[in-house]
């Protein structure tokens, strides 16, 4: 290599180092001065810890004035409403399920074995809500004389019956012995018949009651004369018709 080209080569390598020396020399001193900037100075702090607290802004007096007291019992409701105190409601009770009414059994053929009893073979089924007149009970009409009242009540309550289909609220249909039981043709009560007519007195508190006193103040029945006197037995007014499918009279 020539000597020119040489002294050449190792002068640009001695300026090249030099400005990279000096490059980094200003740098390293401008961070320190910027670090020392940013740190605040201990009499600052000082200062500001010494500092009291802002005071607080204590609340208008209009806003003070119309705040009303507050407790545990009114936090969630107003005390008032229009002008008038608020009053305490008891919640309303629960509506109890209503018993499902019973389910009529259809009893076919009825003989009635007294005014009031009902025979189905060797069962009886006697009507609620009213006495029964025995078929032997004997009566006394107008003159004192003596006139078989059960006897005539029975018959008069066979011809109304006359063998029809009765439907009664009986629980079980398969009963055995004596029950009792309110019993229909169509939409007659059987007990209310024999208490409108006087052929049974009704049972103390029994919903028949007004009608069998009704019944003896008009001397219907048991409570008036033989109607054998005069005119002869008509038979019984009938019912209202009978919508039972079953029933073939």
């Amino acid at each position: 290599m020539r000597p020119a080209a040489l002294l050449t080569a190792v002068a640009g390598i001695a300026i090249v180092t030099g400005m990279l020396a000096a490059g980094r020399e200003r740098f390293s001193g401008d961070d320190g001065a910027a670090i020392e900037s940013e740190a605040p100075a201990p009499a600052v702090l000082e200062a500001a810890s010494a500092a009291p607290p802002p005071a607080l802004k204590p609340p208008a007096p209009e806003i003070s004035m119309s705040a009303r007291p507050v407790d545990s019992g009114s936090q969630f409701y107003p005390a008032e409403v229009d002008g008038r105190p608020l009053e305490r409601v008891a919640a309303p009770e629960p509506e109890k399920p209503k018993p499902e009414p019973k389910k009529g059994a259809v009893l076919p053929r009825p003989v009635a074995e007294s005014a009031g009893v009902l025979a189905f073979g060797d069962r009886k089924l006697a009507l609620a809500g009213i006495l029964p007149t025995p078929d032997d009970k004997s009566c006394k009409d107008g003159d004192g004389s003596d006139w078989p009242c059960g006897m005539l009540a029975k018959t008069n309550f066979r011809l109304f019956l006359r063998l029809r289909s009765v439907t009664c609220d009986l629980d079980d249909v398969n009963w055995k012995g004596t029950a009792t039981a309110s019993c229909k043709i169509g939409t007659q009560d059987l007990s209310e018949w024999l208490a409108e007519n006087g052929w049974a007195e009704a049972a103390p508190g029994s919903a028949f009651a007004a009608a069998s006193e009704t019944a003896r103040a008009d001397k219907k029945g048991i409570f008036g004369d033989d109607p054998r006197k005069g005119a002869p037995i008509a038979p019984p007014a009938d019912p209202p018709p009978d919508d039972n499918p079953l029933d073939p009279t």
